[in-house]
């Protein structure tokens, strides 16, 4: 039955990076105020196309959200309707479908990157010479834009002052999930002539990878398996987070980065086994989705950090920086991003990133802190090469993580603090598990010996490279290219 305070005869939510059908924002607004509503997701060609011109045509991301879209549209037709999916350009594509189904207004979720909310205002305006409206609702963060900020009227570039001030204004309410299937009623079929497979991954140009190998679980269900299976580890995760050989993660950042599973029910959960159990583990994974908060704060008051506004660096006394460039500066390069710098902790946790897409937190800081501090190359080029292989890639996060390891960004380390990798190696993988599982070739080193392998009374193991760089030169170097900050202060 129709909702009886139904503003609209249709309405049409368009699916971006929140692909679920349960405690959807968009969603549920549309079902609350239309008679009829439809569903689509569009494989952007503006982004997609980047992607192909890079190189990255077995990109798992691209499967990861095509499996996901299969199992979300199943959900939707069970529930009486249905996801048209098709391979085109946002931009035009979603006024051109609203303007088949004779809408009278599309609704989405906020998407804070720069080049996001471009698309979205030329969607809004030709909706708009339509006669229809684009609605949209902050759905992938607790707090958003102008919610939280400081007594001046600022917004936080410090996180302990922003984290406190999350959690003084967070209630109840704001981690309650929408209650969409209420009012799955409003959903209707798809259309005959609109009702079409979802595109294969050749279709839109991409080939498989290796995310079945991976068993990388995909979909809602794939979120609450690994949202279970935390729950039984949470209350160690602060014992356990930072070791990358530990079953210590949650794993989950890839559904919240294609919104599998909501940011609500993530923090819903931390609270629940923080306030039953005092959880010490809860309390600090609750810290990490509160950074994610942060970071979304930051670029959406600070678009000039993300690469389409001109990439720059937070502290603009730290766009003076004279990075290495050149040849050498990119074979230098080249041997970070294969894993052949000659240190194991940063090797393995590129031979990670490249094998996997995921790489361990506490190794994203120590990979980064070596290529800009040790090798001296500019913290943009990392970030690119995260953002070409990371299945959880986000803008904001991603940027934020970079900046923090240059010293130029929010509440970053301080730019003399310079990561050891050889202390890092034997503070964090002491046994030398990790390294062993992706540098087999130097599974003959002792636990003393593996973190410093040119150390090593046998010699360095064949088919291993000597550092490319000695540590404590390059950190004198740092020290010196970071003095330029100082005088612009």
């Amino acid at each position: 039955m129709p909702s009886s305070n139904s503003l609209y005869d249709s309405g049409l939510v368009w699916f971006r990076r929140d692909l679920r059908f349960a405690d959807h924002a968009a969603l549920y607004h549309a079902l609350k105020s239309c008679r009829r509503v439809w569903c689509v997701f569009v494989f952007d060609r503006e982004i997609l196309d980047g992607l192909l011109e890079r190189g990255l045509k077995a990109d798992r991301r691209v499967e990861f959200i095509r499996a996901s879209l299969i199992e979300l549209d199943a959900e939707l037709r069970q529930h009486g309707g249905g996801l048209i999916v098709r391979h085109n350009y946002a931009q035009t594509f979603i006024p051109q479908l609203a303007r088949q189904l004779d809408v009278d207004a599309v609704y989405a979720n906020h998407d804070y990157e720069p080049q996001a909310k471009a698309r979205d205002a030329v969607v809004e305006a030709t909706l708009k010479q339509d006669g229809r409206r684009l609605f949209t609702f902050k759905d992938q963060v607790i707090f958003e834009k102008d919610e939280l900020l400081t007594g001046s009227g600022k917004f936080y570039s410090v996180f302990t002052p922003y984290k406190n001030a999350w959690l003084k204004m967070l209630t109840p309410f704001h981690v309650k999930p929408y209650p969409v299937e209420r009012y799955a009623a409003q959903l209707v079929p798809i259309p005959a002539d609109l009702d079409q497979p979802i595109p294969a991954l050749d279709a839109v140009g991409f080939a498989a990878s290796n995310l079945a190998e991976l068993n990388i679980p995909v979909g809602s269900s794939g979120a609450s398996q690994l949202l279970d299976n935390f729950r039984e580890r949470i209350d160690h995760y602060h014992e356990t987070r930072d070791f990358p050989a530990i079953k210590g993660p949650s794993y989950l950042s890839v559904h919240l980065r294609f919104g599998t599973i909501s940011i609500r029910s993530l923090a819903r959960a931390a609270l629940e086994r923080t306030a039953a159990q005092s959880s010490r583990g809860a309390e600090i994974w609750l810290s990490e989705l509160i950074w994610r908060d942060f970071y979304f704060q930051v670029l959406h008051h600070n678009p000039q950090v993300a690469p389409s506004e001109g990439h720059h660096a937070f502290k603009p006394e730290y766009d003076a920086i004279q990075w290495e460039t050149g040849v050498e500066a990119d074979t230098l390069f080249q041997a970070w991003c294969e894993g052949r710098t000659g240190y194991p902790l940063v090797d393995a946790a590129m031979l990670q990133i490249n094998q996997t897409g995921y790489m361990h937190n506490r190794l994203r800081m120590v990979a980064a802190s070596f290529l800009v501090k040790d090798l001296g190359i500019d913290w943009r080029r990392g970030e690119q090469y995260f953002a070409d292989h990371l299945n959880d890639f986000d803008l904001a996060a991603n940027n934020g993580g970079w900046q923090w390891a240059a010293s130029s960004g929010c509440d970053a380390q301080p730019y003399f603090r310079i990561f050891n990798p050889v202390t890092q190696s034997e503070k964090f993988d002491p046994e030398g598990k990790f390294i062993k599982r992706y540098l087999p070739q130097l599974q003959g080193l002792t636990a003393k010996e593996i973190h410093a392998p040119w150390l090593a009374k046998t010699g360095l193991p064949s088919g291993y490279p000597a550092p490319i760089i000695e540590h404590d030169l390059a950190r004198r170097r740092t020290l010196e290219r970071y003095a330029v900050v100082k005088k612009n202060r």
